[in-house]
């Protein structure tokens, strides 16, 4: 691990503190992401591998693509966003933690899936991708390896405090899970709901240039302060918050993803060199959820990640209503990001925003929703 050559290099205790760990991964997964980003853009360019922004079922948002000059733009940039983020873990984590180990296999796993879904719409003709079921499967199969593992890492080292629940705004209240086998089997389902849930929640808002690395990166950095938190003795017992001795090194690994996203955002700001694709916004979604379930805050997760889980209810919503009603629509567009670029808001209808409008007020939104999920740490 590097931190410990260079501890042993120099003799300074600094390059083992956690604090400066974070910030060194943050700083090495930016710098790695612009130093692949360019020459792996090229290299996608010159593959024709190119968003097909006609696959859509809305005409009005096909024609909004092609005049804001998305036909020919990059995709399946979140291949070097995912190198880059990996490559900082694995110099700045410690790789004896097995929240982090888990992290990895969660993230390359979830990153695997959308490489699969990417590649077959860009070399098969006509392709979608992977079918829903099949990306669910893959998903599923690799959430279940993980949260397996994860389980039986508490059961044997009677760590029962990872498979409790710890509601916000409540002092004093928790519901303990790891105490009877049905126990187990909910914190399993719940675990399943929260990680591929968050990713599909990605993964959808993955559809405006900078607004799912953006909400990602504010988000990240909040989850980050949860994770550090949480594992220091002295401020959960101050803050009346659980203590998981081992959940402060994902705090690095939450630092890499902040810097990965910032280093992503150079490049897929408005308008965008690339697009993230299902390789990106999968695995980053997976491991936002892990971070929640690791600090023990899956019960917060909806208000942090506000915009994520808002473009995914709404998308929930229509298509369930659109097969429920025999194809009517609930809303006039789904998700919500697309319906504001395309119909306009609630209260000035027929006047659609600007892409960048959208996105700079979605950031703001989840900026609130992150100090308000920060302050819960308080209010108990």
């Amino acid at each position: 691990m590097l931190p410990a050559l260079l501890r042993d290099l120099f003799e300074m205790q600094l390059f083992g503190y956690i604090s400066f760990r974070t910030t060194m991964a943050c700083l090495t997964a930016f710098a790695l992401v612009l130093w692949l980003g360019g020459p792996t853009i090229a290299w996608l360019r010159k593959a024709r591998c190119h968003e097909d922004v006609s696959k859509t079922d809305s005409p009005e948002l096909a024609a909004k693509n092609k005049e804001t000059g998305k036909a020919g733009t990059t995709t399946m940039g979140g291949s070097f966003l995912i190198a880059g983020l990996l490559g900082s873990v694995v110099l700045w984590c410690r790789l004896d933690n097995v929240h982090v180990i888990l992290a990895v296999v969660l993230t390359a796993g979830f990153a695997a899936v959308g490489f699969v879904d990417d590649f077959k719409k860009l070399t098969i003709q006509g392709s979608k991708g992977l079918s829903p079921k099949a990306k669910m499967v893959g998903l599923s199969l690799v959430t279940a390896f993980v949260l397996g593992s994860f389980v039986w890492y508490a059961e044997t080292s009677e760590r029962h405090a990872l498979l409790t629940l710890y509601p916000p705004l409540f002092k004093n209240v928790a519901f303990s899970l790891g105490n009877a086998w049905w126990g187990v089997a909910l914190f399993l389902v719940l675990g399943w709901f929260v990680i591929v849930g968050t990713s599909n929640a990605a993964n959808i808002t993955d559809g405006l240039d900078g607004l799912a690395a953006g909400c990602m990166l504010i988000s990240g950095v909040a989850l980050t302060i949860f994770c550090y938190v949480t594992g220091r003795w002295d401020w959960t017992s101050y803050l009346n918050l659980p203590h998981v001795p081992a959940a402060s090194e994902m705090a690095v690994m939450g630092g890499a993803l902040c810097g990965a996203c910032m280093g992503f955002l150079w490049f897929n700001a408005f308008p965008a060199q690339v697009f993230m694709g299902d390789s990106g916004s999968l695995p980053i979604g997976g491991l936002l959820a892990w971070m929640a379930v690791v600090s023990k805050q899956e019960m917060v997760l909806p208000l942090l990640g506000f915009v994520f889980y808002a473009d995914l209810v709404s998308s929930a919503l229509q298509t369930t209503w659109f097969r429920m009603s025999g194809g009517q629509r609930l809303f006039t567009m789904a998700p919500i990001h697309h319906g504001l670029q395309v119909k306009g808001g609630i209260f000035h209808p027929g006047k659609p925003w600007h892409e960048v409008t959208i996105v700079v007020r979605a950031w703001i939104v989840a900026g609130v929703c992150a100090l308000a999920s920060l302050a819960l740490l308080k209010v108990r």
